[in-house]
């Protein structure tokens, strides 16, 4: 008797045991089920609202497509071709390029030397400096257009008086095809805030027992922020570099604002996005607006990837090698 109930305990022991995993995996089918159920909404919003209109605008690249008739034709790598004949496209290209290398040191070394200056022990009011510096980055683009654009008024701006009380000859800043590339960078140092942020957030996360130890060792201030705290926040500026020069190959809405979508003075601030925009939207030529869109795709990414390959030289991670 005693043999009869000890088979049927481990019978029953034995079909709990094999009952475990397919409970567990009915558990797991029902979590993966629920995931899928939530990640459909952004699934649905991104291949109807992103991945297909990148795949048309492909598409769209090898057709005469004009939206005033709607008429589409295929005209192969006609609009390809045209690429690298449009003045205007070269010129534009050029314009963009020109300016983010201007722009993008800029970009950088000023929210790198205000994180320096707000992470320093000496100075007072920390946080009142903090505010006011990232307050700009929260005006809307428009009323920031419009703000510089009366402080750079070449005739009573109030950049061209402080110049003119202190003895310079200030230029006629968004009149002059030499300085509005200037001008544009001045108006883009408003928003410097939010990279600052991040660089200072970096700069105070850094261990203090590095700071210590090179004390011990006797450097000074300068020693500690080019062989500790530039190191160890490298990656936050490979971030923000990033983001930069993607960015600047965007640039859109501050000239075109600024210069009513004309790029003037000549062809000094006509950027490829407002070529873009106008060819697609203005003029309706769909098909090649949509190689311009890939072009300037291209160049962003070949410009990321040398960004990329370059890091290894000089981005130090802490858990890397």
């Amino acid at each position: 008797m005693a043999t009869i109930d000890q088979t049927g305990a481990a019978a029953a022991r034995d079909e709990l045991i094999s009952a475990a995993p397919r409970r567990k995996s009915t558990l797991e089918q029902q979590q993966r089920r629920w995931g899928w159920i939530f990640l459909s909404p952004w699934i649905f919003g991104f291949v109807v609202f992103t991945a297909a209109p990148i795949v048309a605008s492909l598409i769209f690249t090898f057709t005469d497509f004009n939206l005033a008739n709607a008429e589409i034709t295929f005209v192969g790598l006609k609009n390809w071709e045209k690429l690298f004949s449009d003045p205007l496209t070269l010129t534009s290209l050029g314009v963009t390029l020109r300016f983010a290398v201007l722009a993008v040191p800029v970009g950088i070394l000023l929210p790198l030397g205000l994180a320096t200056m707000l992470n320093s022990k000496y100075l007072f009011g920390k946080r009142l400096w903090r505010t006011l510096f990232y307050m700009p980055y929260i005006v809307p683009v428009v009323s920031t257009v419009f703000i510089w654009q009366s402080f750079l008024n070449g005739q009573n701006g109030w950049l061209n008086r402080i110049l003119t009380m202190i003895g310079f000859n200030p230029p006629n800043w968004l009149q002059d095809e030499r300085w509005i590339l200037p001008a544009l960078i001045l108006v883009g140092v408003w928003g410097v805030g939010n990279a600052m942020l991040t660089i200072l957030a970096t700069m105070q996360g850094v261990p203090t027992e590095l700071y210590e130890a090179a004390s011990v060792d006797g450097a000074n201030a300068w020693v500690k922020w080019r062989n500790i705290t530039l190191p160890m926040i490298s990656p936050v500026i490979f971030y923000n570099l990033v983001l930069s020069v993607i960015g600047l190959m965007r640039y859109f809405d501050v000239p075109y604002i600024l210069t009513r979508g004309t790029g003037q003075p000549g062809t000094s601030a006509y950027f490829f996005n407002m070529h873009l925009y106008k060819t697609a939207f203005t003029y309706a030529d769909m098909g090649y607006g949509s190689a311009l869109a890939w072009l300037i795709f291209i160049v962003s990414m070949a410009l990321t990837i040398i960004l990329f390959a370059s890091a290894r030289r000089w981005v130090y991670y802490a858990s890397g090698d």
